[in-house]
């Protein structure tokens, strides 16, 4: 049986649509964001998606250290909206739904929802490990899409 949970997140930014869509698309530029990537390796495309990855992931159990391995997909990547499917065996997905909007003064608000659905008895572990990676991602994407949006001036 398999069990399903939300969770999601909003940053904020002083950047343009187009520069956080092209970061939050790009999974191999997500290791500097992202807490347990360890590895991000670029594959064809699978049918359907404009954009296929291997993931490495670094997880821990307690005392034990180990590492995964899962295939992300990029299913949309337009300058208002990204969605991307993680798919881990067994049974566990994770579809990230990414909608960019301009506001006031400059300001990029990004909001984020991730859904995860996983067997019954690894459910618990794998969305308290998505949530607190993606949190923690949230944590650092304001910061780096203000760096988007402001590059240093060339020396």
């Amino acid at each position: 049986m398999l069990r399903r949970d939300t969770f999601s997140y909003t940053v904020q930014a002083r950047c343009a649509p187009a520069e956080a869509a092209a970061l939050l698309s790009d999974l191999t530029r997500q290791g500097e964001l992202h807490p347990l990537i360890v590895s991000v390796q670029r594959l064809p495309p699978r049918p359907g998606a404009l954009a296929s990855y291997a993931i490495s992931d670094r997880l821990q159990a307690g005392p034990l250290r180990f590492r995964t391995t899962y295939q992300a997909d990029v299913l949309i990547n337009e300058e208002d909206e990204i969605v991307m499917v993680a798919r881990q065996r067994p049974a566990t997905t994770v579809r990230n739904h990414t909608r960019l909007r301009a506001e006031p003064d400059g300001l990029l608000r990004v909001d984020v929802e991730i859904t995860l659905s996983a067997p019954a008895p690894l459910f618990r572990y794998a969305f308290r490990q998505a949530r607190a990676a993606h949190l923690a991602l949230a944590s650092r994407l304001g910061a780096a899409l203000d760096r988007a949006g402001n590059p240093p001036p060339a020396t």
